[in-house]
């Protein structure tokens, strides 16, 4: 999986496909050109679970704008609210321990304070969930996929899938040196963004076999194994 994800976005006509894709980058600061990046890596998973082995290529920007625009919303839906209701839990905690006092009170503050502090497995969580969420709108072609619990739980407790977790954790770490690397000039500043750009969609197309390979078990366990028997054949007669 970590060799067909580096080797994804060299494929085909790469080099125009990263060109575009970094200058994007570059004016991702204006927001709209940040939509259709966001739209274009859906488009990689899309058609990394429809079995394409080369990149989709930069076309029908307007399909790419509103891709990035759901994409968006899919993955603030994912993280501000429940980000927004777990720091309401942790405040609304800590906030009657002070007011009940006393040994029970402070009881009560201690335990707000370890949820603060398990703020981080929360944000783990969320890193998890929404590749996965991304994948089922990209794959079903509807928004209401990155919500429906039956099409994402055999997907996030797959081994593929956690396998395909961690390893562009492995790869963003390796871009992070690279970037930190191509900054120290001018030169390799403007490189930036296209690095950045071949490692997304790289990630993308990991994030894309994991689930492409999840739906395959699916359809391949939705089948009846018991067939009927046809009275009328001979070879089923005793």
């Amino acid at each position: 999986m970590l060799e067909d994800g580096l080797s994804y976005p060299l494929r085909g006509d790469w080099i125009g496909r990263v060109l575009i894709g970094g200058v994007l980058g570059f004016l991702s600061v204006l927001l709209l050109p940040a939509f259709v990046i966001l739209g274009y890596l859906v488009r990689v998973l899309e058609t990394t679970v429809e079995g394409a082995e080369d990149p989709p290529e930069f076309e029908d920007w307007g399909d790419l704008l509103v891709k990035g625009i759901i994409g968006t919303v899919i993955t603030v839906a994912y993280t501000f609210v429940p980000m927004l209701a777990y720091g309401i839990l942790v405040f609304v905690v800590i906030g009657a321990g002070g007011a009940i006092g006393g040994d029970a009170g402070a009881i009560v503050g201690v335990l707000g304070v370890l949820l603060a502090l398990a703020f981080l497995p929360v944000l783990l969580l969320v890193y998890y969930a929404v590749p996965a969420a991304l994948t089922a709108y990209a794959a079903r072609g509807e928004i209401g996929a990155a919500f429906d619990v039956s099409l994402l739980k055999p997907t996030l407790l797959s081994t593929e899938y956690l396998v395909a977790i961690f390893m562009p954790l492995v790869v963003t770490f390796v871009l992070w040196i690279a970037t930190g690397i191509l900054a120290i000039t001018v030169v390799g500043l403007l490189l930036v963004p296209f690095l950045q750009f071949y490692g997304q969609v790289a990630v993308f197309r990991m994030f894309g076999s994991a689930f492409a390979t999840q739906s395959d078990e699916l359809d391949a366990g939705s089948a009846d194994p018991a067939e009927p028997i046809d009275p009328t054949d001979s070879t089923g007669s005793v």
